[in-house]
């Protein structure tokens, strides 16, 4: 039996980029022909993709490990590498996606609606792309950039027009089987509702969707019950619809208190726009029972005079539905009306400040000094440190940033202990700084030709 998940935790693993590839062009009679070597290809990005024939998140509480193909070394003849495949992932219709502090990245809504859960990496470029007026004929490539690593929590809010609410064998299942081709579990005991139902109800040319949320009851707004489970696949709906048992066999309920404490429940919860807002009306439902066509009579003034439209109807014999269909297409299509455009997806982007230089230099005791930033990090990672040409190639690119400026500013010596990177593939060394970070009295060519002796503690 397939089972309803609506919160899961995503690990995306993008796939790496491919190596550059180091050759030289060789063809008769002509003996230095140059760098030939091809780039890399781009590792697999994984994306979600709402797919309008996905209602759950299932697939991802059983396959939570999710990784898409890298790309592929480049080859000579300036032939690059074959990109990695997108995996592309399907989710329902109102998944939002969290970073793992917590932040909300995208909003998805709308069939096709894409996102990007974790870029793949860039393609090292071969020794072909590398080549300058300075550096005529590369002897290496650089190695292809790592994909994201995503730890990211899913969560589903439904899509619908109107929420059914009220408390466990109110009659929300049956009334949503009456109005539409749903077919909920139904039955005489509460809570038999474990999970949000859909059902697609036609009204003249009016056409909405109606969820059965699953019964609430005092505290559901702080986790008692089913209540904070699924609270959330209200915050959508347009409007709601407050269902009411008149024919309760618990003593100490009625449904004026019914709706006074489901309607605190929705006040209490934590959602963008306030739950009391939306606009509601109220079903008094089980008429076709003596007590509960009583029970009604009594209290639909009560309700009437707080401002309600008030509907006493019976899911069972469907007397009543047709007016409280009419009402519920009315309020649907008023509040289409007042929308200026349809449905759109909302993804939050974090723009780089103008002033970010990329990096950033922390000074710690015992001279050891650490150098974090996502591009010089991506340096790191892609260059090859059995290969000299390659690491100077690195302290190039890092002095053009003004890393070393930066180390010198904060009292860096020759020696002191630099860290690139915070994690378990940080780089350290031993800080060689050179005269194009405007050191006096430094070290020329990359550490080997001193030209002039470095005197510690002068």
């Amino acid at each position: 039996m397939a089972t309803f998940v609506d919160r899961v935790t995503l690990h995306a693993s993008a796939g790496k980029g491919g190596d550059g590839c180091v050759s030289v062009h060789r063809e008769k009679f002509v003996p230095l022909g140059g760098p030939d070597g091809g780039n890399g290809g781009r590792g697999g990005d994984i994306i979600l993709v709402v797919d309008p024939n996905v209602t759950t998140l299932l697939d991802f509480h059983h396959s939570p490990h999710r990784s898409a193909t890298s790309g592929k070394q480049g080859h000579g003849s300036n032939q690059d590498g074959p990109s990695g495949e997108d995996l592309l992932l399907s989710v329902p219709n109102g998944t939002v996606v969290y970073s793992e502090s917590g932040e909300v990245l995208a909003d998805l809504v709308g069939n096709g609606t894409t996102f990007i859960a974790a870029r793949g990496g860039r393609g090292g470029l071969g020794n072909a792309a590398l080549a300058s007026s300075k550096r005529r004929a590369p002897g290496f490539a650089l190695k292809g950039e790592p994909g994201q690593l995503q730890t990211l929590a899913l969560e589903l809010k439904s899509v619908a027009d109107i929420a059914l609410v009220g408390y466990p064998s109110a009659g929300k299942s049956s009334l949503i089987a009456a109005i539409s081709a749903a077919r909920p579990k139904i039955a005489d005991y509460p809570f038999t509702t474990l999970v949000p139902n859909l059902g697609v109800v036609q009204v003249g040319e009016t056409r909405f969707t109606v969820a059965d949320v699953p019964g609430l009851i005092p505290g559901a707004s702080e986790g008692k019950g089913l209540g904070l489970e699924f609270l959330r696949h209200v915050e959508r709906c347009a409007a709601l619809v407050h269902l009411l048992d008149c024919a309760t066999l618990e003593s100490d309920r009625d449904p004026l208190r019914d709706f006074d404490v489901i309607e605190n429940e929705l006040a209490q919860y934590n959602a963008e726009i306030s739950l009391s807002e939306r606009p509601r009306l109220v079903v008094l439902n089980k008429i076709d029972l003596p007590d509960g066509r009583d029970m009604a009579e009594m209290v639909k003034g009560n309700l009437e005079e707080r401002g309600y439209q008030v509907f006493p109807v019976s899911a069972a014999t469907r007397e009543g539905i047709p007016e409280l269909l009419n009402a519920m297409a009315e309020l649907i299509s008023t509040y289409r009306a007042n929308q200026v455009v349809g449905e759109r997806t909302r993804i939050v982007l974090t723009p780089r400040a103008v002033d970010e230089v990329g990096f950033r230099v922390i000074a710690h005791k015992d001279n050891r000094y650490t150098v974090t930033g996502e591009k010089v990090e991506r340096w790191v990672a892609q260059t090859d440190f059995s290969n000299q040409e390659a690491v100077g190639y690195l302290a190039d690119r890092l002095a053009k940033a003004g890393v070393e400026k930066e180390l010198l500013k904060l009292g860096a010596r020759e020696g002191d202990e630099v860290r690139i990177g915070t994690s378990e593939d940080a780089v350290l060394f031993d800080w060689e700084p050179t005269i194009e970070a405007g050191a006096e009295l430094l070290a020329g060519p990359r550490g080997e030709d001193r030209r002039i002796p470095w005197e510690r503690d002068r």
